[in-house]
């Protein structure tokens, strides 16, 4: 009977093996598919650790631990956002000790658990660990105030107290705030000069006032502070402090817990910067004025595995640094200290300044009548918009539509797919069977997508850097309309065509006229206004509700039935004699024009809107030049965006593409306030 039982037991342990084996070489399949990391079935000093990375929440200290009780751990190579580790051991057999041992092996990491698989792989490329320099004029010091001076200081900080002699407290939708000395307006971004709160700044502030001017990081006495209280996951978009409010420069304390703040210039280039706990980061300059700065909400971040030896060090430029680790973020409160300007800013770069930017608002742009013109108005209207409102804009897409998915459904295993314009890749993950890549103008949004684990870059889509006849699918949503020419649509859907084989497909997307169509009103028009509120105006990739269900109004065409297609694109203007202006769209109203700007209401936590909407900690005044809070019918407080659009009346979709060579239109279809059309390639 006891070898009965034992058998029955061997043979269960043979199945736990195999289905072990099994994940194991599906973890393989993925890794190859996604990261291109090859692995190999001899025994290696070297190891991939699948689901063993920052990216799934293992710090690199448990990784450490676990991955050390096979032998001698050479280097361990972690890098941001990704979702395996890879490893190398002072001996082969260390390696292969730790292969049979750890394969399986579960690990709590946080509100998870994790399941590590191991590969071998030939070798590990140690990479380069890199600092990169602060932004000009942003000084970081460690260790400014004691411990007990940190403990003075929060202990000062009543949060029970609302004496409005004294301060002004608020409880944002993500953080606590209190204003003292002056009250920060957050529907205005600035505060009023002329009404100084009567309590002045704390008198426990004043060492640490003192110490800055002493210590020559300021010339005079702040007279404004304001206090943030960020719980673990809490963060604030990024922005810029308004030039017209403050001086320069602006300090920021921060007690309790470090973070890391995110630094990007308008060139698209962007640094990360620890702020450790009891740290004063001084904003001076370039950096006060031009560079934005922000804290992405997370409750963990990547940081460097080693402590900085200079303050200087903590900057890393995370994609090439992989001496990583996590940190979990605690609650930390932040003083910012600032002096009321009073006299307008002069400062050295007046396409960020709001004092410079002149009193008379310039009127609505001309739709263009030339390619340079047509580039200038897409830069200013659509490109740097969604660079702006990228957080807001995301937070408020999740759900992917029905039809979108169905065609995405309906592609065979292991199809390249290629989104075109993927915002924040609500796409591409949709059907885990293809290799799907996206691309989209706005590196904001790109950035979303890595931090989401999705494969995507920078990239015009006019201009998209991959080689004809590579993908066997693509997809457009709701990009198109942002080109503000025929010519220039047309070439958007050539761009596409080019890229895919002989027979691959092509979904297009764009938002119609008819938004009344066949008697049933889309969700553009029936939401409601406070919905309309709280989803801000109009989605960049689809144009509804989110959450959308499988109730839209659909009304499909086959080839054939486009046989009596009129010449709907003669009716777009193409060259006009006299500009034609654009006209500002009512959000959730029937369209009057075919040309427009539409405003994005940009909502401030104070009026009860997303955070992802906001100015925040030190505050940002400044948007996109011309394209924000400049011609907007609304008296609404929150700032206001404008983004071009060309709305497509009926047919014009279908016969823009007709005239696109060897291509062919398999179907076309109204969806919810969208004209669609699925193109087959028939040619090179």
């Amino acid at each position: 009977m006891e070898t009965c039982l034992e058998n029955v037991k061997a043979v269960r342990r043979s199945k736990e093996e195999k289905k072990r084996i099994r994940k194991q070489i599906k973890a393989s399949h993925t890794l190859l598919k996604h990261e291109g990391i090859s692995t190999v079935s001899n025994p290696t000093k070297s190891l991939v650790v699948a689901n063993g990375g920052l990216g799934n929440c293992v710090s690199r200290e448990q990784l450490q631990a676990v991955l050390g009780e096979g032998g001698e751990v050479e280097t361990l190579i972690m890098h941001p956002h990704k979702p395996y580790a890879l490893v190398t051991y002072t001996t082969e057999a260390s390696a292969q000790n730790v292969h049979a041992l750890l394969n399986g092996r579960q690990l709590q990491c946080g509100d998870q658990i994790v399941t590590l698989y191991l590969s071998y792989v030939k070798t590990v490329d140690i990479g380069k660990s890199m600092c990169a320099a602060l932004p000009p004029g942003l000084v970081l010091v460690s260790e400014f105030v004691s411990l007990e001076e940190e403990a003075l200081l929060l202990d000062a900080l009543d949060w029970t107290s609302r004496d409005e002699e004294v301060t002004v407290q608020k409880s944002l939708k993500h953080r606590r705030v209190k204003h003292y000395g002056y009250e920060f307006r957050y529907d205005n971004n600035n505060v009023d000069k002329d009404e100084p709160l009567p309590g002045g700044l704390p008198q426990v502030c004043v060492p640490v006032l003192e110490r800055c001017v002493g210590d020559r990081h300021v010339d005079f006495t702040p007279d404004q502070l304001t206090v943030n209280q960020y719980q673990a996951g809490q963060g604030i978009p990024s922005h810029v402090d308004t030039h017209s409010a403050f001086e320069d420069p602006i300090l920021s304390l921060s007690l309790g817990a470090q973070t890391v703040m995110d630094f990007r210039h308008p060139d698209g280039r962007s640094i990360a910067v620890v702020l450790p706990q009891r740290s004063l980061l001084v904003m001076k300059g370039e950096s006060r004025y031009l560079w934005t700065h922000g804290i992405t909400p997370r409750k963990f971040d990547v940081v460097p595995a080693i402590a900085p030896k200079s303050p200087a060090a903590v900057t890393s430029d995370l994609k090439d640094h992989s001496n990583l680790t996590l940190s979990r973020r605690g609650t930390r409160t932040s003083l910012t200290f600032r002096k009321v300007r009073r006299t307008p800013c002069d400062c050295a770069y007046p396409s960020a300044c709001d004092s410079q930017q002149g009193p008379a608002p310039p009127s609505p742009p001309s739709l263009p009548i030339s390619q340079s013109a047509a580039c200038r108005l897409e830069a200013e209207f659509v490109h740097s918009v969604y660079e702006e409102i990228a957080g807001h804009f995301s937070s408020t897409r999740h759900s992917p539509w029905p039809q979108v998915c169905h065609f995405l459904s309906s592609l065979e295993p292991g199809s390249v797919l290629a989104d075109v314009g993927c915002g924040n890749g609500k796409y591409l993950g949709v059907n885990p069977e293809v290799v799907a890549m996206g691309c989209d103008r706005s590196s904001a949004l790109v950035q979303i997508c890595s931090e989401r684990h999705f494969q995507a870059f920078v990239s015009d889509a006019l201009n998209v850097p991959l080689r004809s006849g590579t993908c066997d699918a693509c997809i457009s949503i709701a990009v198109i309309h942002h080109f503000s020419t025929q010519e220039r649509r047309q070439a958007a859907v050539e761009e596409l065509i080019r890229i895919i084989r002989p027979g691959g497909r092509a979904l297009i997307y764009v938002w119609a006229l008819e938004q009344d169509y066949r008697n049933q009103k889309s969700k553009y028009l029936k939401e409601t206004k406070e919905q309309a509120d709280a989803g801000s105006s109009t989605d960049h990739h689809i144009h509804g509700t989110k959450g959308q269900t499988g109730n839209a109004t659909e009304d499909h065409y086959t080839a054939q039935d486009l046989s009596g297609l009129t010449n709907c694109c003669s009716m777009v203007q193409s060259g006009e004699e006299s500009p034609v202006k654009l006209s500002i769209h009512t959000n959730r109203t029937p369209f009057n024009s075919q040309d427009l700007l539409v405003p994005w209401h940009l909502k401030s936590e104070g009026a009860g809107g997303s955070s992802q909407g906001t100015r925040g900690e030190e505050k940002e005044g400044r948007g996109s030049k011309m394209a924000k809070d400049t011609w907007d019918v609304t008296s609404s407080p929150s700032p206001v965006f404008h983004r071009y659009y060309h709305v497509f009346q009926q047919g014009e979709l279908e016969e823009l593409c007709v005239r696109v060579k060897g291509v062919t239109i398999q179907s076309s279809y109204h969806d919810q306030g969208n004209w669609c059309v699925i193109l087959e390639k028939t040619g090179d």
